[in-house]
């Protein structure tokens, strides 16, 4: 969920898994009939279809237009709207709010922690699965590294996500009013296939990082990621890309 906006066909060609892996995550938050659900950082509205075939109504909110149009084309029965987590309002409260791998794009965490909370209604819950500490650790460096080798760029500075230990975020829903009741951090090495899969990963997860360079600059850093990631990450003979995914998933309770 970041200001710039995203690629979805690609998005949905290359990087499927993102939805993939979220249908774990409903098992968690068992939507029920009735039920009225926003799904914060809804992407191309896979899962919000899924919460509706549970028989909740869905409210589905990201910032990204082009997310939003493409839901709104798959699945026009669900109510998309383009908003970011960190500065949304609804009409009604709503019951729980579900959210898969997009709270990493919201480097206002805080925002986004008070605004789900004033969405939800009294012991409504909260159900989120996003990148944490460590996540993504060696391509973040590949891609500074090669931003200061090649364009003098401070790649760090431009780093576009925020990846919490368990501690410090469920620190921040409890100051927000929320209750924790579960927050775990593990590992989930994560496989894209095909040997331009880190290349699809790169030109949507990491754009933030090549902003303002020229689309031939941009693809000379890229390059040079991937050759430097290929001998850690890349299984030649399974045709196959393991990236060192990281998760916090958190579940939490309005008082």
């Amino acid at each position: 969920m970041t200001a710039s906006d995203w690629n979805a066909s690609l998005y949905d060609r290359k990087l499927s898994f993102v939805s993939g892996y979220g249908a774990g995550l409903l098992e968690l938050l068992r939507p029920r009939a009735g039920e009225t659900i926003l799904d914060v950082g809804c992407g191309t509205g896979d899962l919000a279809a899924r919460i509706v075939e549970a028989g909740a109504k869905v409210v589905g909110i990201d910032a990204s237009p082009a997310m939003i149009a493409s839901a709104q084309a798959k699945y026009p029965g669900i109510d998309f709207r383009v908003a970011r987590a960190e500065a949304f309002a609804l009409e009604r409260s709503v019951d729980a709010v579900f959210s898969n791998a997009a709270l990493h794009w919201v480097l206002d965490a805080r925002g986004a922690a008070r605004c789900m909370f004033g969405a939800t209604k009294p012991g409504g819950r909260l159900v989120a699965e996003f990148g944490g500490k460590g996540n993504v650790a060696s391509v973040a460096e590949a891609i500074e590294a090669a931003l200061a080798e090649l364009a003098g760029i401070d790649g760090a500075a431009r780093r576009p996500w925020y990846f919490p230990s368990v501690g410090e975020y469920a620190a921040l829903l409890e100051s927000e009013g929320w209750e924790v009741l579960f927050a775990e951090l593990y590992d989930r090495p994560t496989p894209i296939d095909g040997p331009d899969g880190l290349s699809a990963w790169l030109a949507v997860f990491a754009e933030p990082y090549f902003a303002g360079l020229s689309a031939e600059a941009a693809d000379h850093v890229r390059a040079a990621v991937v050759s430097r990631l290929m001998p850690r990450l890349y299984d030649a003979a399974a045709v196959r890309w393991t990236v060192d995914y990281r998760r916090l998933i958190v579940a939490a309770r309005k008082p």
